[in-house]
């Protein structure tokens, strides 16, 4: 399981500046207005040595009555019963308020790993800005500026200094398919395991949110073993009331990333929605094999599914690389070939690709269509070698590659799928440019 960064402060501290930094997205609503953030909200940490996910929360007042500002402390506690450290985070600039003595006296009782961060430190002397915060007692502070930046990978490198990493598979892991059954709520994504199982072995009830928490299952099939995670179902942080709903969010990722392939649950019966591409969008970036499973096609009219069809194609035509099957989870239609769809993406996810053929194939793609120029400049691509797999990574080194642009990047995904039929897996393709042998040589003529 990936650690969990949970940030906490009172509001306006830049919570959501701090998360948009570390997710290196603008996933969270910042302004200058007091509790803009009122759920929690998850994402992948980009910076920093090791993965792990980051929650942002509401603006914490421990001692709030009732009415909306209660919620978000609830919200808050629960992400910290979640997370493994927690950022909280005090405003330089606003100095040490009486809130922020109530909450380091709350964290501390949690028994977490709690880190004192001062935002808003941009342009002042490092030793002043923390100085009055030693007085909450929660070790040194270390001061940064989300807004601008800075000390922030340093902020980083010690958080994640003192965490575990996430562990690495077993052996006997790596030799069978763990698989993440995921959608939104209610598309039946449990009745799909229970007839992959053959057997009632998770509940199905009509009320959406039954699954509260990801469940492993172990079972057979022709001989093959695998693993299926049946998780709870991701939906818009809007539409999500009670805490333990929320809870089960984090659950859902973690188990996205501990998946090699993940099974996309839609209903067939419902428009596509926003929130199915954003789960699928998030899968895309863990880089998991997927396979599509439109459910509940049996219940849909004849004149209605070829218009679904072209919905499904224009809506989610960044997976296109993933197999698509129109199913009934509960009558089993379809489920066989879902399966073997599922095989094959565990496959292609964790192919080794030889490198003396990886570099023939860059050649083919090279002649077939070489990089635009950039300036006076051609990219010049060398040689391919494979940097990992689920999903599978060519590196490729080269001059100038920087200037590709990623149109070009693309055509070469494209290209090495199709050779390798890299069939239900994204495909990486990273662009190296070498040392300049001359550079130094260049350097002592000045």
């Amino acid at each position: 399981m990936l650690p969990i960064v949970a940030i906490v402060g009172r509001p306006n501290v830049g919570k959501s500046t701090l998360f948009n930094r570390l997710t290196r997205s603008r996933d969270a609503i910042v302004a200058d207005v007091p509790g803009m953030t009122r759920d929690r909200h998850y994402g992948r940490g980009r910076m920093g040595a090791k993965p792990y996910l980051v929650v942002d929360t509401g603006g914490f007042e421990p001692a709030a009555p009732e009415g909306i500002y209660r919620e978000m402390a609830r919200q808050t506690r629960q992400a910290v019963d979640e997370a493994d450290a927690v950022l909280f985070l005090v405003d330089a600039r606003a100095g040490l308020a009486h809130q922020d003595r109530q909450i380091a006296e709350e964290l501390r009782r949690t028994g977490r790993r709690v880190f004192l961060v001062v935002n808003k430190a941009e342009g002042m002397e490092p030793a002043m800005a923390g100085a009055e915060f030693h007085a909450l007692g929660l070790g040194d502070p270390l001061p940064v500026s989300a807004a601008h930046g800075e000390y922030v990978s340093d902020l980083m490198d010690w958080v994640l200094g003192e965490l575990p990493s996430a562990p690495e598979p077993a052996p006997e892991a790596g030799r069978h398919p763990m698989i993440a059954v995921v959608g939104r709520p209610n598309v039946g994504k449990s009745t799909l395991v229970n007839a992959l199982l053959g057997e009632e072995r998770v509940v199905v009830h009509g009320e959406p949110g039954t699954t509260r928490d990801s469940i492993h299952v172990e079972f057979e099939r022709g001989g093959r073993r695998y693993t299926l995670i049946d998780t709870a179902g991701l939906r818009r942080r809007g539409r999500v009331a009670e805490v333990v709903e929320k809870f089960s969010v984090v659950k859902t990722m973690q188990a996205i990333e501990e998946a090699n392939v993940a099974i996309l649950v839609l209903d067939a019966r419902h428009e596509i929605t926003e929130q199915d591409a954003h789960i699928a969008g998030y899968l895309l970036e863990a880089g998991r094999a997927l396979v599509v499973a439109v459910n509940k096609w049996e219940r849909l009219p004849t004149e209605a599914r070829d218009r679904v069809k072209r919905i499904l194609a224009r809506k989610l035509d960044f997976l296109a690389f993933a197999r698509l099957h129109f199913i009934s989870a509960l009558t089993g239609a379809g489920v066989v070939a879902l399966l073997k769809s599922v095989d094959e993406a565990y496959g292609a996810a964790m192919a080794r690709l030889p490198t003396p053929r990886l570099n023939r194939v860059l050649a083919q793609a090279v002649t077939q269509q070489e990089p635009p120029r950039a300036g006076v400049v051609r990219p010049r691509l060398r040689y391919a070698h494979q940097g990992g797999v689920n999903p599978p990574r060519i590196i490729i080194h080269g001059s100038a590659l920087d200037r590709v642009p990623d149109t070009y990047r693309r055509y070469l995904e494209r290209f090495f799928r199709d050779a390798f039929q890299l069939q239900g897996t994204p495909l990486r393709v990273e662009l190296r440019v070498g040392a300049n042998p001359y550079a130094a040589r260049a350097r002592r003529r000045r």
